[in-house]
């Protein structure tokens, strides 16, 4: 596999050159790929714990939160699910060629519309070691080279990660240089990566506004962000309670460090004298620190609560921590969303299938869950085997960036000696 030991240009160079051959390449040939990539991690988790095991030393002398030590720790059962989510991505339709549209026209032309590669992918992102194999598997499945630029923080894990998964799919056919991983340098190397236009088709930002803010400063060529979550769930009047508070509880403290972990929980004025005193006991037995609004804390009985400031409402808190407010009307709740919210994933619980209908419709959000927890937005989740992440952005892809969200297209035009008049 190349490495830091060749520049970030000598490294995009060789995933341009891999580009064209990996996009011609059968998909028999990448899907055995994929499944050497999941066995040679099986094989090698001795390996792969190692290099994480060092990587969670370093973070912990670091002072890294629990929640971002959560992201970057690697388990024998996360080896595991993350082989096992490759193998699922093979099983899953080629997109290549994939026949999107078309027919005869009046002229007699015929006229197909097919999915393509997009071709070199490169992928950045932050603590999160098993990024470097879910993006891997989605670019190669896709027949797009791929690059990988993790942080410092997980250098470790994801050389041996993506080393382990280079000289799998190479010696399963797949061309020389069609995976590498850019490492080991600093904003220069980003900026490097980030301006190679017509060699780089694409990155994908997976992490925090920094690193957004970095690239928005510097990209020539084009960016898919993967956005950060700050996300809610809205209690409705109609709301059965019970569910509310499984739903609520379950998004806030599944996985609290991830991007589709409620922020905010609203609840509405009809219900809330009901419904805040029992969240806000099962949200504290979860060691959730609350930032309530003034009608919350009155309704809390004695929990000491802290003040909601008006940052609470816009922040991304990738911890056990939730901000709660009383809202007086559905109309306020879609407001409050739209005006705080990154559009990444909103939830609202209702028996009132007119209540459902206008917060689908108000709302201007990737996902919308009625009656369900925000934590299903994943690629995972949805049926896409992976995901390299989830845009909130409106144009080529929005929602979990999987296989399809890979891919461009191209008109295919077959006609019988047609000339134009």
């Amino acid at each position: 596999m190349a490495t830091t030991a060749s520049t970030v240009t000598d490294l995009c160079r060789a995933a341009k050159a891999a580009a064209r051959p990996l996009a011609a390449t059968d998909s028999g040939t990448r899907d055995a790929a994929l499944h050497a990539i999941a066995d040679a991690l099986v094989a090698r988790t001795p390996e792969i714990l190692e290099a994480n095991a060092r990587d969670m030393e370093a973070g912990r002398e670091a002072g890294l939160s629990d929640a971002l030590l959560d992201r970057l720790a690697l388990t024998p059962e996360r080896i595991a699910g993350i082989a096992d989510g490759a193998r699922q991505v093979a099983a899953l339709p080629d997109p290549v060629g994939e026949l999107i549209g078309g027919g005869r026209m009046a002229n007699g032309l015929e006229l197909k519309k097919v999915r393509v590669p997009l071709g070199v992918v490169a992928i950045v992102y932050e603590a999160r070691p098993n990024v470097t194999i879910d993006a891997a598997v989605l670019c190669l499945k896709s027949g797009n080279a791929c690059l990988l630029r993790g942080s410092s923080s997980a250098a470790h894990s994801n050389a041996v990660l993506a080393g382990i998964a280079a000289q799998a799919a190479e010696g399963a056919g797949l061309p020389a240089g069609c995976l590498a991983l850019v490492a080991g340098g600093g904003r220069e190397e980003l900026a490097e990566l980030a301006t190679q236009e017509g060699v780089v088709d694409l990155i994908i930002p997976r992490g925090g506004e920094g690193l957004k803010a970095a690239l928005k400063g510097v990209a020539t060529v084009p960016v898919i962000y993967a956005a950060s979550g700050n996300c809610h769930v809205y209690v409705d009047a109609a709301a059965d309670l019970d569910a509310a508070l499984a739903i609520a509880v379950n998004a806030k403290t599944h996985r609290p460090g991830v991007c589709n972990a409620a922020e905010t929980l609203l609840v509405h004025a009809d219900v809330a004298e009901a419904f805040v005193p029992r969240v806000v006991g099962a949200l504290r037995a979860e060691g959730v620190e609350l930032r309530a609004d003034e009608r919350v804390r009155a309704l809390a009985g004695g929990e000491d609560l802290v003040a909601a400031t008006d940052e609470d409402w816009d922040t991304e808190f990738l911890a056990l921590v939730l901000a709660v407010g009383v809202v007086d009307s559905l109309g306020e709740a879609i407001e409050h969303v739209n005006a705080h919210g990154s559009g990444h994933s909103e939830a609202i619980v209702t028996e009132d299938l007119a209540a459902a209908l206008a917060f689908e419709r108000g709302i201007d959000a990737a996902c919308i869950y009625v009656n369900a927890s925000t934590r299903f937005t994943d690629g995972g989740e949805f049926g896409m085997g992976a995901e390299i992440g989830n845009s909130t952005q409106k144009l080529h892809a929005r929602g979990p960036i999987g296989l399809r969200e890979l891919c461009t297209f191209k008109y295919v035009v077959t006609g019988d000696g047609h000339v134009r008049a």
